[in-house]
């Protein structure tokens, strides 16, 4: 059976310890485990936030930076971290395409379906950036969007814990972790899985979804493999 899989990672992830920026040893990090995909005869597509260098919402808290605008500078922002990622998986002897959702000739590919899956039959790593293009949707209704684009069997929300719990594991030491739960769970439940849009869009187009540590070496790969031990699935 053909795997092909988008991994969607969060921008505050890249930064590390630091908080902001971007963490280069993470950056090698993610592009090792990438490629353990790759090697592995799987098709792998990225989505990634730019909560470590500015969230739209955010923003625009204030009222000074409308919210359209705040949108459209968090979608700049994916654009570098889609860069940086882009370079990492070069550097070591990948083959990345960078697309972009916001027309950027220099920079990156638009964003055009067809040529995505022709990078990916062709054993490329195809990394989205610009979010939707649209303000008022997040990166993760971008991936959610993109993998039903780009027909992958899964969706992998690599995160900072190892699943969905029923409470806060930071705050809760009896916080128990969900093996499994149905895309209806995650919206009754306001289970902060992924934003409701992202979960009714992949509800509607039956696109599983895996939750996992993105900083367990070899869970990406353990995720794909079938083993859900590392991660909770949604349904």
């Amino acid at each position: 059976m053909r795997k092909r899989v988008l991994v969607k990672f969060s921008g505050e992830a890249l930064a590390g310890e630091e908080g902001y920026g971007i963490d280069t040893k993470i950056l090698k990090f993610i592009a090792d485990e990438i490629k353990s995909l790759v090697d592995n005869g799987t098709e792998v597509a990225i989505v990634v936030g730019g909560g470590n260098i500015i969230r739209g919402v955010s923003a625009a808290e204030d009222g000074i930076i409308r919210r359209t605008s705040g949108d459209y500078m968090g979608m700049l922002a994916t654009v570098i971290n889609g860069v940086a990622i882009q370079e990492a998986l070069d550097s070591i002897g990948l083959n990345p395409r960078l697309q972009t959702a916001i027309d950027m000739h220099t920079i990156g590919e638009p964003f055009i379906v067809r040529r995505a899956i022709r990078h990916l039959e062709k054993g490329r790593v195809v990394v989205f950036a610009g979010g939707t293009g649209n303000p008022y949707f997040t990166t993760d209704t971008a991936a959610t969007l993109r993998a039903n684009e780009i027909d992958a069997n899964i969706l992998i929300k690599a995160t900072k814990v190892d699943g969905v719990y029923d409470k806060d594991p930071h705050k809760f030491d009896d916080a128990v972790k969900l093996d499994e739960i149905s895309y209806d769970q995650a919206l009754s439940e306001h289970i902060k899985v992924m934003d409701d849009t992202a979960i009714a869009l992949a509800k509607d187009n039956k696109m599983p979804i895996a939750v996992c540590n993105m900083f367990g070496k070899g869970n990406l790969l353990a995720v794909v493999s079938g083993d859900s031990s590392v991660c909770s699935m949604v349904i």
